[in-house]
């Protein structure tokens, strides 16, 4: 097998668009690299133009007015997020075509995760132009790997519906999704999830990281009742991450029939658990759904023929 090094053009080049990773927490974590394109680039694009420009500062790389007489070029700091993505995507794409060097940063981590980069860097690749990532810190991976659970196979699900009757809709969906999953969520949302978690998928394994690679990061576990009880006695700040074990494997064509499961269901009844409780135990033993069994629970009796 014969292989080429090729050289690398200086950077940040005209008309590409970077994706720059920068610190989610430690400014010592941006890349000599990350440093060299913002440092470069014509027009830089961030979630928030006051402290992207803040965290520019911090970094040394302090912003000029590139229209006063005499200064030298310095990089544009323009806004784009959810709100102004769609006026703001054809600007930047003609500034590419102008032979501008643009790179794209979050508010922190790497930039197209949770945020409108996925939808620039779509329209970018359709309208021809290079998209080069500059890689750097990610709280997804960041709290995955630290958290001791699985991490050969894994679901990143972002934030979850703020409705809570659409959030409990599609943690039912993930009800059998055996990788571990990875949340975003908010601080005022936070009881709330980890309620729905524990209601809907049972106390699982689960560790929720906050404040990573600070000074005062913190990582909760293991399990969702004790997560739960942590926070209710410690309410949360700063966004969470949260890193959730998966369903327990379970065999791919279940033995029981109905009446087999539902006079498990009825005993379990019997021995004080809840209809919904009694269901989501037997989902876990058998292989169905929570619902299927609940419903199966409630069913009229049919009358046996003979």
């Amino acid at each position: 097998m014969c292989r080429s090094l090729v050289a690398q053009s200086p950077e940040p080049a005209a008309g590409v668009l970077y994706l720059v990773g920068t610190p989610i927490g430690n400014l010592g974590d941006l890349s000599p690299r990350a440093r060299q394109v913002l440092a470069g680039a014509d027009r830089i694009a961030c979630e928030d133009t006051r402290r992207s420009g803040l965290l520019l500062h911090q970094l040394g790389l302090r912003q000029r007015d590139p229209e006063a007489d005499g200064a030298p070029r310095a990089a544009r700091l323009v806004s784009f997020h959810q709100h102004n993505q769609s006026s703001r995507i054809p600007e930047l794409l003609a500034a590419l075509t102008a032979g501008e060097a643009v790179a794209v940063i979050s508010d922190a981590g790497l930039p197209g995760i949770s945020d409108p980069g996925e939808a620039l860097v779509a329209a970018a690749r359709a309208a021809g132009h290079p998209v080069i990532c500059v890689p750097g810190p990610s709280a997804v991976t960041t709290a995955l790997v630290s958290s001791g659970l699985p991490t050969g196979r894994f679901c990143f699900e972002g934030f979850l519906p703020a409705k809570a009757s659409q959030r409990r809709a599609r943690l039912q969906e993930l009800a059998g999704e055996e990788r571990t999953l990875v949340f975003f969520e908010a601080p005022h949302r936070l009881l709330e999830l980890l309620a729905d978690l524990l209601a809907e998928l049972g106390d699982r394994p689960l560790q929720v990281a906050r404040e990573l690679t600070k000074r005062h990061e913190e990582q909760v576990g293991p399990t969702v009742s004790a997560v739960l009880e942590h926070f209710r006695a410690t309410p949360p700040q700063g966004e969470c991450t949260l890193v959730l074990g998966g369903a327990p494997a379970v065999s791919a064509a279940p033995s029981w029939d109905s009446a087999q499961l539902r006079a498990e269901l009825e005993a379990l009844v019997a021995s004080g658990l809840s209809s919904k409780d009694a269901a989501r135990e037997l989902a876990a033993r058998s292989g169905h759904s929570k619902r299927e069994l609940y419903a199966l629970l409630h069913a009229p009796v049919q009358p046996s023929g003979g």
